[in-house]
């Protein structure tokens, strides 16, 4: 009996060494990411740059929904350049920004660095960080350095982008005066890009017998430094615009579309200048692809830019976005909403929203401005332009919500459609396509109920697609009071829309196409936002996008960060009303 039960003992010790080891293995192999609201199953796998598939093995049913807040074990990927797996951490209680660069062997500004989003205030559990990798070819250039130092130079230095001497110092543990007494041309106080410096012994002893006390920096302090390299001003704006603006450069009907865009720029460019900006704009035409890609980056003059307009070519932009990290620049994306390069390189600025950051954004507004209608959704036999994904997403929305709704078909008459109404409420209609062909077939019977059932209210909700049926429409939308969301909006009736246009046709004698978004009010809007906001703030625009005071002529900005190593995607939605009385009103949910 005493055999026994030390054989089982012997059995258990070794299950529970199992199941830790298990435990422990499985925790190395993956991070725990939580699910913000607008987040999909193709942006987290971007994000961290493993597949889709793998994420589903670790969570089963990931693939059907994911929930704000839902935590997700994220497999860790091998990096590409061979030097074994990414490194990401999630914060835990208690834990700090020195304990971590201590831990991982990083200084805090090369950890900030890799995490441009990570800052003293959002520093708390549950944030996850990337963790900056030391490259072979980083030990090799810095054993080459130390093998070519002069012998007075405990190594060499080569100067990047916004190093400075007080930085530098930090770095290596010597004084300022130090510093300058081996490099005498920095007494003017100015540091030159690439320029190779000395870096002195600490001192005149070669050999400390009696090493000092390790002297531990504050949290506050890492963090003191790591905002002052952040934040340096700009005196001259440097900007490129990368667009195949010739004829050869771009495919059939592109080059027109591309030149509105850059006349626009070019207008918010002067009244700039009108302001006392100092800026100096660098055009290159961008055939597509990424040799005539590399032909240009690979130019002197791009290597120092501050802010970069393009590219067309969606294949272009994981390329160039690398190109602007590596020399400091920001990347702005005016066109696409589908390459997935914003979630790992932090110099992205994404224009148009994706379509799931775009719905949730909706959602949220639609929840606040409709509060106690009752929501009929209209069915229309229109595939080609249905609106599924929006629908069901709205559906989840107001059943979350407890709010209640019904569905009708598209071809009922205005009587059938009154017997679902609530006849002495408010109703809001909302097909599930936004398709011309849509509207011909429910305006009339919509019409028709406003004109006849005097005690009902109702309102109509739709899709950016109907600015381009305005002008067909104008009088029935006014009449069923109308809404519509879109992330870009512009009419004539609008005093800011009126000018622009007046602006355009007095410096280049022409109108610009009639087609949406317009491509020159679009190049203004987003010239003018990045380059009053560099101007008035510098290399510290992140922390005060939301000061940057702009009247957007179509294009708002509510700019995010998707990640603390990621760029940024711009959220802002507006909803456009066509009110019964007749005014057109363009609403702004983000200001007061």
């Amino acid at each position: 009996m005493r055999t026994r039960h030390i054989l089982l003992l012997a059995i258990a010790v070794a299950l529970l060494t199992l199941t830790t080891s298990v435990r422990a293995q499985e925790n190395e192999t993956y991070i725990t990411h939580v699910v913000l609201r607008g987040q999909t199953l193709y942006g987290i796998s971007a994000m961290y740059h493993v597949s889709q598939a793998d994420i589903v093995n670790l969570n089963p049913g990931a693939d059907k929904v994911l929930r704000e807040g839902q935590s997700l074990r994220i497999p860790i990927a091998q990096r590409a350049d061979d030097e074994g797996p990414s490194t990401y951490h999630t914060i835990a209680r208690g834990e700090t920004l020195y304990g971590l660069c201590r831990q991982y062997g990083v200084t805090a500004n090369e950890l900030c660095a890799a995490n441009p989003g990570l800052s003293a205030k959002n520093f708390r559990a549950g944030q996850v960080i990337r963790i900056p990798a030391s490259t072979q070819a980083q030990h090799t250039e810095a054993k080459a350095q130390a093998t070519h130092a002069p012998t007075d130079c405990r190594t060499t230095h080569t100067v990047k982008k916004r190093e400075t001497i007080y930085s530098l110092c930090r770095q290596y543990g010597i004084t300022q005066a130090q510093l300058i007494a081996a490099n005498p041309d920095l007494k003017d106080g100015k540091l030159k890009r690439g320029a190779t410096l000395c870096i002195p012994y600490a001192t005149a002893e070669v050999a400390v017998t009696t090493p000092e006390p390790e002297q531990k920096p504050t949290d506050e302090q890492l963090w003191t430094e790591v905002e002052r390299e952040r934040k340096s001003p700009i005196t001259t704006l440097k900007v490129a615009v990368l667009l195949p603006l010739l004829p050869q450069d771009a495919q059939a009907g592109q080059s027109a579309r591309m030149i509105e865009y850059y006349e626009g720029l070019l207008l918010a460019v002067d009244s700039l200048k009108r302001q006392g900006v100092s800026m100096d704009i660098h055009t290159h035409s961008l055939a597509g692809g990424t040799t005539a890609l590399q032909n240009v980056i690979s130019r002197a003059d791009m290597q120092d830019m501050d802010l970069i307009f393009g590219p067309m070519d969606a294949a272009q932009i994981a390329p160039l976005a690398e190109h602007a990290q590596k020399t400091g620049a920001r990347l702005i994306v005016p066109f696409t909403s589908r390459d997935n390069t914003v979630f790992s390189n932090p110099a992205i600025y994404q224009i148009n929203t994706p379509q799931s950051y775009l719905y949730t954004e909706v959602y949220d507004h639609f929840l606040r401005q409709f509060p106690d209608e009752k929501i009929i959704f209209i069915e229309a036999d229109d595939e080609a332009e249905s609106k599924a994904d929006f629908i069901a997403g709205l559906k989840a929305e107001l059943t979350q919500h407890g709010r209640p709704y019904d569905s009708i078909d598209d071809d009922q008459d205005y009587e059938q459609i009154a017997l679902v109404a609530d006849t002495l409420g408010n109703n809001l209609f909302i097909p599930t396509s936004g398709s011309n062909l849509t509207l011909i077939k429910i305006l009339p019977q919509l019409t028709l109920l406003v004109r006849n059932k005097h005690d009902m209210t109702l309102k109509l909700f739709g899709y950016p697609e109907w600015q381009t049926y305005t002008a067909d429409y104008i009088d029935t939308f006014f009449e069923v009071d109308t809404y519509f969301y879109t992330s870009f909006y512009t009419n004539d009736l609008l005093p800011a829309a009126r000018q622009f246009t007046r602006n355009y046709r007095h410096w280049y004698g022409r109108d610009m196409e009639d087609r949406f978004p317009r491509y020159g009010m679009l190049g203004f809007d987003t010239a003018y936002y990045f380059l009053k906001g560099l101007a008035t703030y510098g290399n510290d625009l992140e922390q005060h996008l939301h000061r940057i005071d702009v009247t957007a002529i179509q294009t708002g900005f509510k700019f995010q960060r998707v990640n603390n190593w990621g760029g940024f995607i711009n959220r802002k939605v507006f909803f456009v009303h066509f009110g019964t009385d007749y005014v057109l009103t363009k609403l702004d949910f983000d200001k007061p």
